[in-house]
């Protein structure tokens, strides 16, 4: 798969030529992040750190919560590296510093050795220094600390000079089971694609920022249709993973959303149609997944009411249910609740809301069997989410949080704060 690279130097996103001269000044990483986010995860190189020449760490901070990022650039010892990690980095690039005895200290799943090359040399510190060790020498010390390899043809970056698929190959050997992405000299969509074909990812820089070709281009290069028409069935599914529905791919649907971050698709009978142009039932693309087999795909989306059906329901096969069925209901009476309703009074009550939250949460711990606990679980939950909804909160927002706090690595002990003991535990603790 194609993996977007931002590359930061003097807090804009550039591209270089060869490790040395500039080329282009693409501006602020956000609007990239955005863009490339939504075709899965993206590298964060900081330049200026790599060459020990300044830093662009709260830039990155910035783009973090907005896609999932491989961090790289500058990280030279154990403490960088946590801090990036708990930071939310899905992973990060070690290059200087990928060294047994630091590598170790890391979980491996999160940790790949970036292997910059020219001519098959490995160079360190910014692509400046030499090292005197070839590439696959050095991945067989690495393997056994490392989930991947990002090799960087230095002589082709920023070139687009193409792939040699030959050491491509070369190399997939020598990284067995590890992931090995590749760097330096992507030149087409077609390339793209036969690298995923080998199981491996291509970093792309120059070829996005000047148009050489496209997100959907390099998509569309890794997947395959057994259907007479080429096109690709898509499932769509909203933020929390609620199937709204199935519809069909084409290339030019495919660009369509990538480009514009709408559900756009292609109809079997009427060509290319973004959902909601008519109905107002709108769509704003958030990632665009590919399956294991490259057949299908999987467009996550926020969905505008009253849902991605023709006949107004939520889902093609009805109203959806559960938890996130209660956060629309929500949504919606909180702006338009009928006067005097209970959930009205508590939007309105702030301290009625908080006095319900204590008193269930309450009753939730004192609960005794599964009935019972099922039972004060959803009156908890019912006014933890009138909460999140006063305050502008979603469940996609309170994902994102968990899916953070799972990044981290370095862990608080997790103890109770001082008083937070309510009286009548510790009467009940005293009479044990």
């Amino acid at each position: 798969m194609i993996i977007p690279s931002i590359d930061l130097m003097a807090g804009q996103t550039v591209q270089l030529v060869g490790g040395k001269e500039k080329a282009l000044d693409a501006g602020s990483p956000v609007p990239w992040a955005e863009k490339f986010g939504r075709v899965g995860e993206i590298a964060v190189i900081d330049l200026d750190a790599a060459m020990r020449q300044g830093s662009n760490a709260d830039l990155i901070k910035e783009v973090l919560p907005i896609a999932r990022c491989r961090v790289g650039g500058g990280i030279r010892d154990v403490e960088t590296g946590l801090q990036w990690l708990n930071a939310g980095a899905a992973k990060i690039i070690l290059g200087t510093a990928a060294k047994p005895e630091i590598l170790q200290q890391f979980p491996k799943d999160r940790v790949i050795a970036a292997l910059d090359a020219v001519h098959g040399e490995v160079v360190v510190e910014g692509w400046k220094q030499g090292t005197g060790r070839n590439v696959v020498e050095r991945m067989e010390e690495l393997i056994p600390y490392v989930s991947g390899f990002l090799v960087t043809f230095v002589e082709r970056e920023g070139q687009l000079k193409g792939i040699d698929m030959e050491e491509v190959a070369r190399l997939k050997k020598a990284a067995g089971d590890t992931q090995l992405t590749i760097a330096g000299g992507v030149a087409t969509p077609e390339e793209v694609g036969e690298l995923d074909r080998m199981g491996v990812d291509a970093q792309v820089g120059m070829a996005l920022y000047t148009g050489k070709f496209d997100l959907a281009d390099a998509m569309g290069a890794c997947l395959k249709s057994d259907r007479p028409d080429g096109l690709w069935p898509t499932v769509i599914t909203d933020p929390v993973g609620v199937a709204l529905g199935l519809a069909y791919s084409s290339q030019e649907s495919l660009r369509e959303a990538l480009v514009r971050g709408v559900g756009a698709y292609q109809s079997r009978s009427r060509g290319l149609w973004v959902k909601g142009m008519t109905s107002g039932a709108t769509q704003k693309l958030l990632r665009v997944d590919m399956d294991c087999d490259r057949d299908t795909l999987r467009f996550v989306v926020g969905q505008e009411s009253p849902g991605f059906c023709h006949k107004d329901t939520w889902t093609c096969w009805g109203a959806d249910w559960g938890i996130p069925r209660l956060e629309r209901v929500l949504q919606q009476r909180r702006s338009q609740a009928p006067e005097g309703s209970y959930t009205q009074r508590l939007f309105e009550d702030s301290a009625l809301l908080e006095a319900k939250l204590r008193e269930e949460v309450e009753e939730l711990i004192a609960a005794s069997d599964e009935k019972g606990v099922a039972w004060e679980a959803a009156d908890v939950l019912y006014f933890t989410m009138v909460r999140m909804i006063q305050q502008g909160v979603s469940l996609q927002d309170v994902g994102k949080e968990l899916d953070r706090r799972a990044l981290n690595v370095t862990r608080r002990k997790g103890d109770a704060k001082p008083g937070a003991l309510t009286e009548s535990f510790k009467s009940k603790e005293g009479g044990n």
